[in-house]
């Protein structure tokens, strides 16, 4: 509609088509008007005929007058000097995880936006899965009392790397687990628990020829005492609980995966039946023994990310993630880098 915030999206892989793009579409008062790809500009113009396909960062740049909000969603080595030029050209910019190769990197973005007074947000969107939600709202009733360890799994079973720069590039492109799936599941952990004083890890390399970890394992330590134990492995053939919280009067354990990034991989959008909504299969239980009962999952709201985006654009609420969290979360991920080499416990 005339109306609608147009939004310019830099970079048609694997976060673009499957994440930004369909949520922008789907978001009421939003509409893809730029996307920029070099090798995907067909497969982007038959998914959005209604926006414009250009080559490169330079051309969507040349136009940032026509543009209200721009996505960044590049090589993660590209997400810091992308950000910067749309906050130079005073445009509100949501950069796709992980925020910056470096926390220090992160920090002069945070400080350009708000010396532009320029809206800026990163996409955290692990934090609108079904099976999060769910363990917030197990912990917010209380049903597990004092809760001392979190363990979260996010595990793949990839035994032949896949040829791009996230396997095989030059370590300052910011690859590997850690800051893949990394990036969600230390953020996760500091949502639910706050900061971290400690921090020890392991972080192996485990398939011929990889050039960055695939197999890693982090311990952290919350300042309320909290100890969150967080694995993500490419070699990990079993299904493993993706949630395991324990406290002094019960245990919660889920199996399994959200389901919109499958979801969207196969045409199904926000509103569409069944959206967000896991098998019941996949219900956690809480208990303690034999008494144990089911806790259906909540529902997965992507959407919610750029509901919001969408409503802080217009004045009307703030956006969802504020970076600053993401700069915590880099903290972590780099003192994790730090302590697999060293092979010691990191104090933050």
């Amino acid at each position: 509609m005339a109306d609608d915030l147009r939004v310019g999206i830099l970079g048609y892989g694997i976060g673009g088509r499957v994440f930004h793009a369909p949520l922008v579409a789907a978001t009421p008062g939003l509409t893809p008007a730029l996307i920029t790809t070099s090798s995907n500009a067909v497969q982007a113009r038959t998914d959005y005929p209604g926006a414009e396909v250009v080559p490169d960062a330079d051309s969507l740049f040349e136009r940032a007058g026509e543009l209200d909000l721009v996505v960044v969603s590049t090589p993660n080595r590209t997400h810091v000097p992308l950000a910067l030029r749309a906050i130079e050209a005073g445009l509100p910019v949501v950069v796709d995880k992980p925020f910056a190769p470096t926390a220090l990197e992160a920090e002069q973005v945070v400080a350009a936006a708000k010396a532009a007074g320029v809206g800026l947000t990163v996409f955290q969107n692990r934090r609108l899965d079904s099976d999060f939600l769910t363990v917030r709202k197990v912990l917010e009733s209380g049903k597990l009392g004092e809760v001392f360890r979190f363990e979260s799994r996010y595990d793949r079973w990839v035994p032949k790397p896949k040829d791009n720069w996230r396997e095989f590039g030059d370590p300052a492109e910011a690859g590997g687990l850690l800051y893949d799936l990394g990036a969600h599941i230390v953020d996760q952990a500091l949502q639910l628990f706050g900061p971290v004083t400690h921090v020890y890890a392991e972080v192996d390399r485990r398939r011929d020829g990889v050039q960055v970890d695939d197999d890693v394992f982090v311990a952290l330590t919350h300042a309320n005492g909290v100890r969150s134990h967080l694995w993500s492995s490419a070699l990990a053939g079993t299904q493993n609980p993706r949630f395991r919280v324990l406290g002094d009067q019960a245990t919660f354990t889920k199996y399994g995966l959200d389901v919109q990034e499958p979801q969207i991989k196969a045409g199904v959008r926000p509103g569409d039946d069944g959206w967000g909504v896991e098998p019941a299969s996949d219900a956690g239980r809480i208990g303690v023994g034999n008494d144990v009962k089911t806790v259906p999952t909540e529902t997965g709201r992507y959407e919610q990310f750029y509901a919001q985006v969408r409503d802080a654009l217009r004045g009307e609420g703030e956006f969802p993630v504020d970076p600053e969290s993401s700069v915590e979360t880099l903290r972590v991920i780099e003192a994790a880098h730090r302590s697999g080499a060293e092979g010691t416990v990191i104090r933050l």
